[in-house]
């Protein structure tokens, strides 16, 4: 199915993905205001689903890389998130056809779309998560054996990179250098790929998943319905814990925001430990949500997704969880995502729909 999208739709679109970006991917806000943008200056974007894209079609996904907490303060142009598509271009077979989403989380839900307006393409129906990840190989392509690279990066002083690497965990090391020595935040141009492809390293219909979640948000808000109740059932997941951020600790390191933050409610206190994208949730030391799995916080009354940067003191939070797509729970995926390698000495617990609210 091929659907248009317009200014008036990227504000449901950005808070779905704030949604799904599991309190990582960057400023919904700055990201809904970059799309916006391009939208109203180069029209609208079409948007074909995965099943529609020619098999010989040329994609490439556009994403910002770095630190969500720079982005707040060191907000990209248009052109510098064209830039590294144009300087991508040389190094493959022929122009790039499609734009596509790394992570449908955040900000990278609309930078493709930023690029795609301002280069007339049509935009993916999909990304390469369900969510959002911390590292730029966590994404199924890496599982389907596509390479991260060539991928090109571009900061907002003029620099301009394109780097091939032997496997897509050194694109993450190498390009997270240069992320951090230009600001902590680039935009990059990265897994180029062919149409047949994307049926294995696409979540398809994110986009418009997204966007429902947005809308529903937004319609419970204005029947006087619980926001939060609209959201776990556009998302087909459950409440784990409402109550008031008493504690918050987070530091920005080697490109990343890194912390945890505690909320005590009626049924104890909840440790959320986070790097970008919250990992895991535990209450008293009892394990309730862990990565791959979403793990995703929002505002106690109108259901508006907050950020791990936006976290702070005396907020009133529900703490709500979500299956991930299915293929990030394979033996594969959870040596890629799973809690072990960000460090977590336990093992990554499935999605369970049945368990109760704390």
């Amino acid at each position: 199915m091929t659907w248009t999208l317009d200014a008036e739709q990227i504000p449901a679109l950005a808070r779905g993905a704030a949604v799904l970006g599991t309190g990582g991917g960057g400023d919904p806000h700055i990201g809904a205001l970059l799309a916006a943008q391009a939208l109203d200056r180069h029209g609208p974007v079409e948007v074909v689903s995965v099943d529609d894209v020619p098999a010989d079609a040329r994609v490439v996904m556009v994403a910002m890389m770095g630190a969500p907490t720079v982005m707040v303060e060191k907000l990209p142009s248009l052109d510098e998130v064209v830039t590294p598509v144009r300087a991508l271009e040389p190094f493959l077979d022929g122009p790039v056809t499609h734009i596509a989403c790394a992570e449908v989380g955040g900000v990278n839900s609309t930078i493709p779309i930023v690029a795609a307006a301002a280069m007339g393409l049509p935009l993916v129906d999909g990304d390469a998560m369900g969510r959002a990840f911390p590292e730029l190989q966590m994404v199924l392509p890496t599982l389907a054996g596509v390479d991260a690279t060539p991928m090109a990066f571009a900061d907002d002083k003029g620099n301009t990179g394109v780097l091939t690497t032997v496997d897509n965990a050194w694109a993450e090391r190498i390009a997270r250098v240069a992320c951090v020595e230009m600001g902590c935040s680039v935009m990059i141009a990265i897994f180029p790929q062919s149409g047949a492809q994307l049926s294995q390293t696409m979540v398809a219909g994110s986009l418009t998943k997204a966007a429902a979640i947005g809308q529903a948000i937004a319609a419970a808000r204005d029947a006087n319905e619980d926001p939060v109740a609209r959201a776990v059932e556009a998302l087909g997941g459950r409440e784990l814990f409402g109550g008031k951020v008493v504690d918050i600790e987070r530091a920005t390191t080697t490109g990343f925001a890194r912390g945890r933050a505690r909320i005590e409610g009626d049924g104890g206190a909840l440790e959320l430990s986070f790097q970008n994208e919250h990992l895991l949730a535990q209450v008293d030391g009892v394990v309730l949500a862990t990565t791959p799995d979403l793990i995703i916080v929002l505002e106690h009354d109108s259901g508006e997704p907050i950020t791990t940067e936006g976290l702070r003191y005396g907020q009133r939070v529900r703490v709500i969880a979500a299956p991930s797509d299915e293929r990030w729970h394979s033996t594969e995926a959870l040596a890629l995502v799973g809690p072990r390698y960000f460090g977590y000495d336990i093992e990554a617990h499935r999605f369970d729909g049945e368990r109760e609210v704390a």
